[in-house]
């Protein structure tokens, strides 16, 4: 259901430069790219991410109770990318561990304050 999302950053070189490092450990590369953006994924026809600046013009700010998560193939895929957003600048908002059953998962704010996580649901 969901094409893509966008998270707004008031520094898209800083942004783009934390994205490509951390979204290649799932396999991202950019997909499009213009004066105000930057997107990553994996293919064309799945979901993916950019960043952008605001259409408006006005500072970039964090959605409260906003958070974009980004499935993992494995738990140790979920740790190592969180281990990776914490050595490129990000601020950890939840270590990684099992939330309840059959969930994993690892909650980070990237460098302009935007809540994401990293996870992986084992189906039973």
């Amino acid at each position: 259901m969901i094409g893509y999302v966008t998270l707004g950053t008031s520094d898209l070189a800083r942004a783009a430069a934390f994205y490509d490092v951390l979204l290649a450990g799932l396999g991202a590369g950019r997909s499009m790219e213009g004066e105000r953006f930057i997107a990553w994924g994996v293919a064309p026809d799945k979901p993916g991410l950019g960043v952008i600046y605001p259409f408006d013009g006005k500072p970039a700010t964090v959605g409260n109770g906003v958070m974009v998560a980004l499935e993992c193939s494995s738990p140790e895929q979920v740790d190592a990318l969180h281990a990776r957003a914490m050595e490129l600048g990000a601020s950890d908002e939840g270590a990684p561990g099992e939330r309840f059953p059959g969930f994993y998962g690892a909650y980070f704010r990237d460098l302009d304050g935007n809540k994401l996580n990293f996870f992986h649901m084992k189906m039973a």
